[in-house]
């Protein structure tokens, strides 16, 4: 048998560091052959680097989600190096705090073209190759607490994330007939170091008292995120779709 029919593949977004790096190396150590992507190639270098240290096949991807004909041409790069997909981690996204009140046309279109449009029509090419070969496959999004609940200054992302949300459940009962699983995380805030949000990590009065709110009195880890992509993919979850898995530390329930 051809052993490209059998491997384990994987195309993970936003996978320059975070979650997505994270990610990438999780399923590598669990056998997949893993591409990266991320809107400039020298923003993967690092993640490259450490994808070849375990022995993974890695393949870096030039993608932005604003553009139909990156996201078409991301997915053929796939296919041409290793002849199928298994599984899509949707984890490319655009934050932005701002009050509503002062955000503007341009902040809501800047965050809905990439958690949200981009991100369906990638999915949308995921779905067209499993489908064309006949093959079960996992698609997993990351999400947000955020798309679950409400919070001052993050109406525009928490309004991506919770289509997102919804997106995922539509696309796992639209797709179940064809073996085509579709989950969502949301964690809540993570234990790590964010370009996005250097000033408030960095503050360890802010961050106290945000881990205070938690029942657990802990954040979540970009590795805690990632094993459980790598559940969601498995075979142990060959039940679950449709469904958004919360790692808060309990925050929601409270």
């Amino acid at each position: 048998m051809d052993k490209s029919s059998t491997r384990r593949t994987a195309l993970v977004t936003g996978a320059s560091y975070g979650v997505g790096a994270a990610t990438a190396l999780a399923l590598a150590r669990e056998g997949y052959a893993v591409a990266v992507s991320a809107r400039r190639a020298e923003n993967l270098n690092d993640t490259v680097t450490k994808l070849a240290a375990v022995g993974a096949r890695a393949v870096p991807l030039v993608l932005d989600l604003n553009s139909q004909a990156s996201i078409e041409q991301a997915m053929a790069e796939v296919v041409v190096a290793f002849g199928h997909l298994d599984l899509l981690v949707n984890n490319a996204g655009a934050n932005l705090r701002k009050l509503a009140l002062d955000v503007s046309w341009s902040d809501w279109e800047a965050v809905m073209a990439t958690n949200l449009r981009g991100t369906f029509f990638l999915t949308q090419q995921m779905g067209r190759h499993l489908i064309a070969l006949g093959r079960p496959g996992a698609i997993v999004n990351i999400a947000s607490t955020h798309g679950l609940v409400g919070a001052a200054e993050r109406s525009t992302y928490g309004i991506s994330k919770g289509a997102l949300i919804q997106m995922t459940r539509m696309l796992a009962v639209e797709w179940a007939e064809h073996s085509i699983r579709v989950n969502a995380i949301a964690p809540g805030r993570l234990d790590t170091a964010s370009p996005t949000r250097a000033a408030r990590t960095g503050d360890p009065a802010y961050m106290e008292a945000m881990r205070a709110r938690i029942p657990l009195e802990r954040f979540a880890t970009v590795e805690e995120v990632a094993a459980t992509v790598c559940y969601l993919a498995s075979p142990r979850a060959a039940s679950i779709t449709g469904q958004v898995l919360v790692l808060d530390g309990g925050l929601t329930a409270a």
